[in-house]
């Protein structure tokens, strides 16, 4: 049987209807992959374009140095300097509410990152396609990243900074612990008022560490630096609440705290525990002067701007006599000053060592002003008679020509060996007298007939074996101190020191105002004195018999009287007043009328004890207003009245003792040979 085959095609399946919206789904889903794609291609290229042109990530940079604290001589911290006001805190005094405040208002996050946070990054990005200011989402890496490289100001919130910080946030993340970088960031951030670092809030505002304070206080802290003038406590304290009550709410929904402690922390006011808010540079006014001194000097020893790397520099300063000193020149308790304007510059010297003990460059100076113009180290000024020892009879001794205050020189009528015109300062004339005489007396003629023997040159030579350099020496140069070159001259500073080696049996000791440096990592630049022998021992006692009877003198005699300790035999100085012109003085009669006594420009008084050595120089800014009347009695009253606070027994204070090649016969001194 044959099987009957079919020439017939089978028949199809029916094709299945199409249906467009899977067409659509895929569409879609290649648009989009496509369009992801092509954003992460773009945001890469972003990246890196923006990335390569980076700064060089610098640790040093994200590191705090503390302040710089000056320590007065007793180790006091007297002043904190630096453009931040900044203590440091370690890694083990941070508490752990700190940590989970921090993190929970900032970078919840920041423990699991590895430095950026990709999510934030891509909605900085969005934030710039718009048009906005790239603002906040910065992990704690960025922000500090940030605070040490960059700037928080607006120019620099933008899309090329953030990449910036985040390529750099990533190089730290390698390069430090989380650990450090947390610290770093407390240490750094803007606290407001002028502290930095949330340690030195605490203290500021707390007047506690970290660890001591309650969570609504470190929420308070925590919540600061995204805006510290927003929310300062102190300034506007319905925003700091707000802030720190996000804090506290953040704090708990990342379970950091409990509802009760949320609710103790929220219900706790702003202002609880928050201490009278104090200003955050601490450099006193009484000690303004000074200070500038000493940092300059600290400054020149170390190197470097100490005021901003967080050294510790021991001084000279005695804190107690600093503020007698200021109290004396600026009240009226101690010294009748006759105004506001009349000006006052000293230095007091610890004549054993050199040290600068206390320094005021100025009366009634603005207290607005830090590091202003300090007289105390003005040379423009003259100090007269003052000068008399040094030019003219120390350098006598010195060389040989008096052998004794009993020598005899002539106070006749005279001139400069230039033929200029010499007068004393009352017009008057005594004839022969002693050298003890004539210096305490302070008689021009015999001053100047003393210069012209000794010479210039020995007499220069002097000088500058005690700290002065007046220049090429004029023959006025016995009785003044003026010179033609600005340059040159004397200054507080300089006198005290140079009467200071009369003091300490002919040693001088170049002024100083620092003892030590102290570095953060622990090294020490310690400061050793220049001294050398400026003359004789012999030469030094002999001047200072000679200056010990002048404060002996009745103020009918000398002005140096009024310098006078009473109950004290060790103690020595000189008067020194300068002079005016013959038209300096036409000019004062005729703005002031006839004025009667003597009128300067300048009044001064130079003295000492075997422990100290102290300048005083009086006179007006404007030199053509004289001094005249009682107010010449202003320099020696300044010295009396701060000398006499350093010795509560002026009795008690040993007298110095005369070398053996010299002999004390009754009120002379003599020098038996030239050794």
């Amino acid at each position: 049987m044959k099987i009957k085959t079919s020439n017939q095609t089978p028949k199809k399946t029916p094709a299945l209807k199409k249906r467009p919206w899977l067409t659509a789904i895929k569409v879609f889903f290649i648009v989009f992959f496509s369009v992801i794609i092509l954003a992460v291609l773009a945001g890469g290229a972003v990246f890196v374009y923006y990335a390569k042109d980076a700064p060089k990530l610098d640790l040093s940079k994200l590191e705090s140095p503390p302040s710089s604290q000056y320590f007065d001589s007793s180790n006091t911290v007297i002043a904190t300097m630096g453009a931040e006001n900044r203590s440091l805190v370690q890694a083990n005094n941070i508490p752990i509410q700190l940590v989970n405040a921090v993190t929970s208002i900032e970078d919840h996050r920041f423990f699991s990152t590895r430095g950026i946070d990709p999510i934030r990054i891509a909605g900085s990005f969005v934030h710039n396609l718009k048009g906005d200011s790239i603002n906040g989402g910065s992990t704690l890496d960025m922000q500090l990243v940030k605070l040490g490289m960059f700037s928080t100001d607006k120019s620099d919130q933008n899309l090329r900074v953030k990449v910036q910080e985040a390529w750099l946030a990533l190089q730290l993340d390698q390069k430090w612990t989380k650990e450090q970088i947390f610290t770093a960031y407390v240490n750094k951030v803007n606290m407001a008022n002028g502290y930095y670092g949330m340690g030195t809030a605490a203290k500021a505002y707390y007047g506690k560490d970290l660890t001591a304070l309650s969570i609504a206080q470190i929420a308070l802290l925590a919540g600061m630096p995204q805006a510290p003038t927003t929310y300062n406590p102190y300034v506007n304290q319905s925003a700091a609440k707000y802030r720190r009550d996000l804090v506290i709410n953040a704090m708990y929904n990342y379970d950091k705290i409990s509802a009760a402690q949320k609710a103790q922390a929220l219900a706790t006011p702003i202002t609880d525990g928050l201490l009278p808010l104090k200003h955050s540079v601490s450099i006193p006014a009484f000690a303004d002067n000074f200070l500038k001194e000493a940092k300059a000097q600290a400054d020149q020893l170390a190197g470097v701007d100490t005021a901003n790397a967080g050294v510790k520099v021991y001084t000279t300063l005695n804190t107690s006599t600093q503020e007698t000193l200021y109290n004396v020149v600026n009240t009226n308790q101690y010294v009748d000053f006759p105004d506001k304007d009349l000006q006052v510059a000293s230095t007091l010297i610890n004549v054993e060592t050199g040290a600068v003990v206390a320094q005021i460059g100025g009366r009634n100076l603005p207290k607005n002003v830090t590091f202003g113009t300090n007289g105390a180290l003005r040379v423009d000024r003259d100090w007269g008679s003052a000068m008399k020892p040094l030019v003219d009879y120390g350098p006598a001794f010195e060389d040989g020509v008096y052998d004794s205050t009993s020598d005899t020189v002539m106070d006749e009528p005279t001139t400069y060996p230039d033929g200029t015109p010499l007068n004393n300062w009352d017009n008057s004339y005594l004839g022969a007298m002693t050298v003890k005489s004539a210096l305490q007396y302070s008689r021009n003629i015999p001053a100047v007939e003393t210069f012209v023997k000794v010479g210039k040159e020995n007499s220069s030579n002097f000088l500058k074996k005690v700290g002065i350099d007046l220049g090429p020496l004029n023959w006025a140069n016995a009785i003044s101190s003026n010179t033609s070159n600005p340059k040159h001259g004397a200054s507080s500073e300089s006198m005290a020191a140079a009467y200071a080696a009369f003091a300490n049996d002919g040693v001088y000791t170049r002024p100083y105002y620092v003892t030590k440096i102290v570095f953060p990592d622990g090294r020490e630049i310690d400061y050793k004195p220049s001294r050398s022998r400026a003359m004789k021992p012999s030469t030094a006692y002999i001047i200072t018999n000679i200056l010990q009877g002048i404060v002996k003198l009745p103020l009918s005699i000398s002005v140096g009287g009024n310098a006078n300790i009473p109950g004290m035999t060790a103690l020595a100085g000189k008067t020194g007043t300068s002079n005016y012109t013959d038209d300096e003085r036409t000019q004062i009669t005729n703005k002031y009328g006839d004025i009667s006594g003597m009128v300067s420009p300048d009044e001064n008084f130079v003295g000492y004890t075997p422990q100290y050595s102290m300048a005083v120089w009086t006179g007006y800014q404007n030199r053509m207003t004289p001094v005249y009347g009682d107010t010449i009695l202003c320099a020696t009253k300044v010295f009396s009245s701060v000398m006499g606070s350093l010795y509560p027994d002026p009795s008690s204070v040993s007298d110095w003792t005369a070398p053996s090649n010299v002999t004390v016969n009754g009120s002379f001194a003599s020098i038996n040979d030239k050794g």
